[in-house]
C-alpha cells in the first residue's frame, strides 16, 4: 500500500473509531455553515457515523434547530476536526441533507429514546429559544433528525518536528499540497 493510500485509510479509521470511542478527540469536531442571513455559524457536534464506502459522515439533531433550517437552506458545510494525539486536523467539506423519517432514522431513534439525551428531542420549545417559566408539555413526537453529510474533499494536515504534510483528498484523487 503507497503512502497516499495509507494516509486515506488511516483518516477513515480514526472517523470510525470515533463514532465508538467517546474519548477520541474526533469524536466532537466543530460544524461550520452560513445561517439565513449569510452569517457565519459553528458549533460542537457529536461524530454518529462514519461510512468511508458511502464517503458520509452522520450527525444527530433536532430537525427545529437553527443548524437543521440553516443547512436545509444552504447544504454546505465544513467540520473541523483535531486530533492532539495525531497531530491531525482534518477540514472536510460537505454537501448535507436532513432526514427526519424513514428506516435509518427509526433505527437511530430507538438507540438515542434509551438515554438521557432523548429528553433533547422530545422538549415542547425548539433548540436556542428562552427558556419557559413554566415546563411545558414534551412533544408528541421526538424532533430528531440526522444530518447525512456526504464528503466532497477532506483538507488533511499533519504536524510534525521533521516537517508539516498536507493534501486534499477526494473520493477519487490525491493531491499534495504545501504545508
Amino acid at each position: 500500500m503507497d503512502s497516499q493510500a495509507k494516509i486515506r485509510r488511516a483518516i477513515w479509521e480514526q472517523l470510525q473509531c470515533a463514532t465508538i470511542d467517546r474519548h477520541h478527540a474526533w469524536r466532537l469536531p466543530v460544524l461550520a455553515n452560513v445561517d439565513e442571513h449569510g452569517l457565519p455559524q459553528a458549533r460542537t457536534v457529536v461524530l454518529r457515523d462514519a461510512q468511508e464506502t458511502y464517503q458520509r459522515l452522520m450527525i444527530y439533531t433536532d430537525h427545529r434547530s437553527p443548524k437543521a433550517l440553516a443547512l436545509a437552506a444552504n447544504p454546505s458545510s465544513v467540520l473541523v476536526f483535531w486530533s492532539k494525539a495525531l497531530s491531525w486536523q482534518l477540514r472536510v467539506s460537505l454537501s448535507t441533507r436532513i432526514e427526519t423519517r424513514g428506516e435509518r432514522v427509526e433505527q437511530a431513534w430507538e438507540t438515542v429514546v434509551k438515554t438521557a439525551a432523548a429528553a433533547d428531542y422530545l422538549a415542547p420549545q425548539t433548540p436556542g429559544s428562552p427558556m419557559p417559566v413554566h415546563a411545558g408539555e414534551p412533544a408528541e413526537s421526538p424532533a430528531f433528525a440526522i444530518i447525512i453529510a456526504n464528503v466532497l474533499s477532506i483538507d488533511w494536515l499533519e504536524l510534525a518536528a521533521e516537517g508539516h504534510r498536507r493534501a486534499l483528498l477526494t473520493p477519487d484523487e490525491f493531491q499534495w499540497l504545501v504545508p
